[in-house]
């Protein structure tokens, strides 16, 4: 697998992660979030928002932090997510992960962040 040498950028703000129930409208204060993304299945309704947008009676893990590789990255990259988790769980730190049309994000939570940019710096990555 090739090695890419990644420009992560950590977005301000504190992000939870949402899950409601499948039938329940998207809450429109959502929209005021920096990031967010919405992701619907047969099963549910995951949200990623602000911390002070966590829809009331959800459930949700909060304390994420967002560092967001630089893209665009072309759709024939490979192996991206894969290198950045792998790195990652070797040190223990979990990971959700959001993709877009342009770029991926990862989240991490707050108490790992640190020690997660340490770890992509010794790798040869950029973190800023």
């Amino acid at each position: 697998m090739k090695e890419y040498k990644l420009k992560f950028i950590i977005l301000p703000g504190k992000y939870g992660v949402c899950r409601l129930d499948d039938t329940r409208q998207i809450p429109e204060e959502i929209r005021r979030s920096k990031f967010y993304t919405i992701t619907k299945t047969s099963e549910e309704l995951s949200l990623v928002c602000c911390e002070d947008l966590i829809p009331i009676g959800v459930n949700y893990e909060k304390d994420w932090k967002i560092l967001k590789i630089t893209g665009p990255l072309d759709f024939a990259l490979v192996g991206i997510l894969a290198a950045i988790s792998g790195i990652l769980a070797e040190e223990g730190i979990s990971i959700f992960a959001v993709s877009t049309y342009d770029t991926d994000y990862i989240l991490i939570k707050e108490p790992n962040l640190e020690k997660a940019i340490t770890v992509l710096r010794a790798k040869g990555h950029s973190v800023k």
